[in-house]
């Protein structure tokens, strides 16, 4: 074995596990939130090990970009996608896991704006008056 095929297994064996954390992740978590967070973080690392394994397998500049392209897409979009997932179904009351400690959101937004109490000025959101 020479040093890119032991860089590959290590690669593709971590990604694997991460993928298989996430799916694990997915089944025992008890409410959404916390399904969403290990899914999130987990599948996201695990498909850019499973995808760097690929570019330095291939060796080829092309795949390499393609696949460094797709894992930068995919670190960027996949957090802000959960974060917005998790947000609109706190915003549609879905329930907490019964062990939930505190909320701390609970009362701070407004339910109109959906504007974190103290953090967005209802002057710049531009909101058409009824009937325009």
């Amino acid at each position: 074995m020479n040093g890119y095929s032991v860089l590959i297994l290590i690669l593709t064996i971590l990604g694997a596990a991460f993928m298989l954390l996430a799916g694990w992740g997915l089944l025992r978590m008890p409410d959404l939130l916390l399904r969403l967070s290990a899914v999130g973080k987990a599948s996201t690392l695990g498909t850019g090990l499973l995808l760097l394994a690929a570019a330095v397998y291939f060796q080829d500049l092309g795949i390499a970009t393609r696949a460094l392209a797709t894992v930068a897409f995919v670190f960027l979009t996949t957090p802000v996608a959960a974060h917005r997932i998790a947000r609109a179904a706190y915003f549609a009351g879905v329930p907490l896991w019964a062990g939930t400690v505190r909320d701390e959101l609970a009362g701070r937004y407004d339910p109109y704006t959906h504007c974190l109490e103290g953090v967005c000025e209802a002057d710049w959101l531009d909101f058409p008056a009824d009937g325009e």
